[in-house]
């Protein structure tokens, strides 16, 4: 797919607009249009959806987005030398592209959803990927605000966030996605599609919300995952002395021997141990 509008090829826009992609931005370009349409598309049906997208760049998932029948997308971009790249995107495709001058990590997304269905899409930075999703999965009320979350990572972290009990990889993030999200590696994209090639692979991830208990505090699970896998080699008793509380106690309330390594345990044990912490405050 060498068009999919009647702008010029992603080539020429860098060319034009001096894009060099800075790795201090933690930037990498991605050219083909038909990869940008595949990651347009794991978000799902965008028709009638407003679209929020992080560091677009010179635009090419930009334009696949509204190609794809984004009713509005609202671009984020820190870099003042994509702001003229942009703006041709927004002439061709007249009130459907916002596009905010600004740094992601500042931004209040949930008034930039004003109410309306917003799906966020992204091949994010790779130096503030891991905030970015921090904030979002921790976003309260939940259900958020947003209908799903179609993310590129690299790999490693992707993994991470998908991560079940008794891997390598299993850890917080895996722990705080599994709860507030059914997340699933959509298909990796190899470093030869960007421009320049990181240096590993990426993959996008697909994230959606689900309904949890909340009574439970995300600030508390939080509290309790740093304590289990802040010493992962040692068993579950020494891990959570660092919180404060009676370790018996915490054992008791989620079932747990204490000989347990924070690695084997499944999310609804981590839920079992914060409810424990919150009972206890209280």
């Amino acid at each position: 797919m060498s068009q999919i509008d009647g702008l010029p090829p992603l080539r020429d826009v860098i060319a034009t607009h001096g894009l060099q992609a800075k790795k201090e931005l933690g930037q990498n370009f991605l050219l083909d249009l038909n990869l940008t349409a595949r990651i347009a598309r794991a978000a799902g049906r965008l028709e009638g959806c407003t679209v929020i997208e992080v560091g677009p760049g010179p635009g090419g998932l930009t334009r696949a987005l509204l190609a794809e029948g984004a009713e509005k997308v609202i671009a984020i971009e820190r870099d003042d030398r994509a702001l003229p790249a942009l703006a041709e995107i927004a002439a061709a495709y007249p009130d459907r592209l916002e596009v905010i001058a600004a740094d992601a990590l500042e931004i209040d997304y949930r008034a930039l959803a004003d109410g309306r269905p917003v799906k966020i899409v992204a091949n994010l930075p790779y130096n503030i990927a891991t905030p970015l999703l921090t904030g979002w999965l921790t976003s309260d009320p939940w259900p958020p605000y947003f209908d799903s979350l179609t993310l590129m990572f690299q790999k490693e972290v992707a993994e991470r966030i998908c991560a079940t009990p008794g891997g390598k990889v299993y850890g917080r993030l895996g722990v705080l996605a599994g709860w507030r999200t059914q997340a699933h590696i959509a298909f990796n994209v190899d470093r030869s599609a960007f421009t320049p090639p990181p240096k590993v692979t990426s993959s996008i991830v697909h994230l959606q919300p689900r309904i949890v208990d909340e009574t439970i505090p995300v600030k508390v699970l939080e509290n309790v995952t740093r304590a289990a896998f802040g010493q992962r080699r040692k068993m579950i008793r020494q891990s959570l002395k660092g919180l404060g509380i009676p370790v018996e106690e915490l054992l008791t309330a989620a079932g747990l021997k204490g000989t347990e390594r924070a690695e084997e345990l499944p999310v609804a044990t981590f839920l079992e141990l914060a409810q424990a912490v919150t009972r206890h405050g209280k």
